[in-house]
Parts: C-alpha cells; structure tokens; sequence
C-alpha cells in the first residue's frame, strides 16, 4: 500500500471536519502500508486480515487487505481508500484525498479494486441513504480508533512514532502518534454532530 503521489483535492471553503478528515486518513493509509512492512512481521495478516495478491495481469498493483469483523460487516483496505461495509446497511467508500464517503447499498464488492479504475461508480448518497451513509462512516472511524488503539497497547507509542518519522513526503502536519486515536475519536464526535458535512 504504498502512497500515491497525488495532490489531495480541497472540500467545499468552510468545511474543517472534511479538511481534518482529509488529513487523518491520508495518515492512517501510511500507517497501514508501514504496518504491512513491519520487519517483526505484517501487522494485519498478525489481527486477522486476509492479503489478496494481484492477478499476473495487475503485477504492479499491491495485495489487497480484507478482515472480516463479527455482526457481518468487513473492512477492505487499499492505498487510495477504505471499504467499510455492513451486511444489514450497505457500504462506504472514503477516497484518500476526497474522504466524502460514498454509499451503495451492497454490503460486499462485486469486483476487486485493483486500482482506482476498478472502483464501481458510486453516487453521493441520496436523502434517503444519508443516514445509512453517516452510520457506516461513523462505524468506520470507530473502527480505526480502536485499530490506532491496539498498535498503542501491542507495539507501543514507540513503533507509531517510528514510523511516522519515516514519513518523508507528508502533505500535512503529521498528527502526533500518541493524538492518533484521539484524534479519530474526535473526528467522529464532530461528525455526528454535523452529519451535514458528509454532503
């Protein structure tokens, strides 16, 4: 999951939750692709992902990440964005420089996103989907505090922040390892008092 070197795309002036969002999850991919290298060993084959390699015609893309979580929902990681699907709601796409979740209400892919080409056209959710929408992104945010949580508990505040200084081509202030699942926390709590951000 290695970065891609594009230029993060602004939300609409005014919208703060979006711009921090932007910013944590563009971290927290970083993360995830430094976790996959851990020279103890794949962090998240370690918890539970499944890796799925490329086919040989895909060679240049990288393995994608899939974990099944209990209550039929999963999580699917890639380098340009994060699936969170529930089996009774649907799923969200968040793209890594976008972070505007996009609804379906298929809990599952039909195709495996290879790249960015492969992804569904998704629309922004419609009013009646919004709620579904905001439930699922908030699900995944608690998700990923409590991911940030465990590498904290597991591998010490140390391991995140050995990463994080590897960081060299940041488009934004590195939030400080040890504020990492605080700061998605928070980001969720500002969320759902402002589900209107998500539009």
């Amino acid at each position: 999951m290695s970065p891609e070197l594009q230029v993060i795309e602004r939300p609409r002036p005014g919208n703060e939750i979006i711009e921090r969002a932007l910013v944590l999850l563009n971290q927290q991919i970083w993360c995830w692709g430094r976790d996959i290298l851990r020279p103890e060993g794949n962090w998240l084959n370690e918890i539970g992902f499944n890796s799925i390699k490329p086919p040989s015609e895909r060679h240049k893309c990288s393995s994608m990440y899939c974990l099944e979580l209990p209550g039929g929902k999963s999580v699917v990681l890639r380098g340009f964005g994060s699936f969170y699907g529930c089996s009774e709601r649907g799923s969200v796409f968040l793209h890594r420089y976008k972070f505007l979740p996009k609804y379906t209400k298929n809990a599952k892919l039909e195709n495996l996103p290879w790249a960015i080409e492969d992804l569904p056209e998704w629309d922004m959710p419609n009013a009646s989907q919004q709620n579904l929408c905001a439930s699922l992104t908030l699900d995944f945010i608690n998700w990923v505090k409590s991911y940030e949580e465990e590498i904290i508990d597991r591998l010490g505040v140390e391991y995140r922040d050995s990463i994080l200084s590897s960081w060299e081509h940041a488009k934004a202030p590195i939030i400080p390892a040890k504020e990492m699942a605080n700061a998605w926390g928070m980001l969720g709590e500002a969320i759902s008092k402002d589900l209107d951000c998500l539009v």
